[in-house]
C-alpha cells in the first residue's frame, strides 16, 4: 500500500516536472491578460472548452492525486460553487496526470460537484504556467485573468469567496 503511494507521488513529480519543462517555453501570463482557450474532456466525457463561459466569472483549479493540499482545497471549493454558480460562476477541477482512473475515484469519494477536466497532455497546465499544486486562477467576465493564486493553506477559500464577490459586481 505504502509502496503504491510512493509510485503514485513519483508518477505525480514526473508528470509536474514535465509540465513545468513546457511551461518554460509558454507565454508569460499575468493578472489582467486574456485568459488562454482550452478544451478539455471532462469527467462525464463531454469537452468542455472556457470560451463557452465568457460572461461568467471562472475559476480554473489545477490539481493532483498525489497532492494534499489539493484534496484538502477541494471541499471547500465544492462549496464556493454551490454558492455562487446560480450567480454566474462556474468552477473547473483541473487534473493534471496523465491516468484520469485515480482523479475519477477520487472526486466521487469526496463528492465533489463540479466539473472535472483532464489535461493529460499537460497542455492546458503548459498554457497556464503552472509551478505549483493546486494553482487557482480566477478569470473575470470579460475573459481577463484576475487572480492567480499558486498552493493552498486553510482560509484561502475566504480570499477566494471575497474575489469571486468583486468580479461577480463587476
Amino acid at each position: 500500500m505504502a509502496r503504491n503511494k510512493y509510485l503514485l507521488f513519483a508518477r505525480g513529480c514526473l508528470a509536474l516536472l514535465s509540465g513545468l519543462w513546457l511551461t518554460a517555453f509558454a507565454a508569460n501570463l499575468e493578472t489582467g491578460q486574456p485568459a488562454p482557450n482550452f478544451t478539455l474532456k471532462s469527467l462525464k466525457d463531454k469537452n468542455l472548452s472556457l470560451k463557452e463561459f465568457r460572461g461568467q466569472v471562472v475559476m480554473v483549479n489545477f490539481w493532483a492525486t498525489w497532492c494534499g493540499p489539493c484534496r484538502q482545497e477541494m471541499p471547500a471549493l465544492n462549496g464556493l460553487y454551490e454558492k455562487y454558480r446560480d450567480a454566474g460562476f462556474m468552477l473547473f477541477g483541473v487534473n493534471t496526470e496523465s491516468d484520469s482512473a485515480n482523479a475519477a475515484q477520487m472526486i466521487a469519494k469526496l463528492k465533489v460537484n463540479y466539473p472535472i477536466l483532464f489535461d493529460t497532455e499537460k497542455k492546458v497546465s503548459a498554457l497556464y504556467r503552472v509551478s505549483a499544486m493546486p494553482t487557482t486562477v480566477l478569470i473575470d467576465r470579460d475573459g481577463k485573468i484576475r487572480y492567480v493564486q499558486k498552493g493552498y493553506l486553510t482560509g484561502y477559500e475566504n480570499t477566494y469567496q471575497t474575489q469571486i464577490r468583486e468580479l461577480l459586481k463587476e
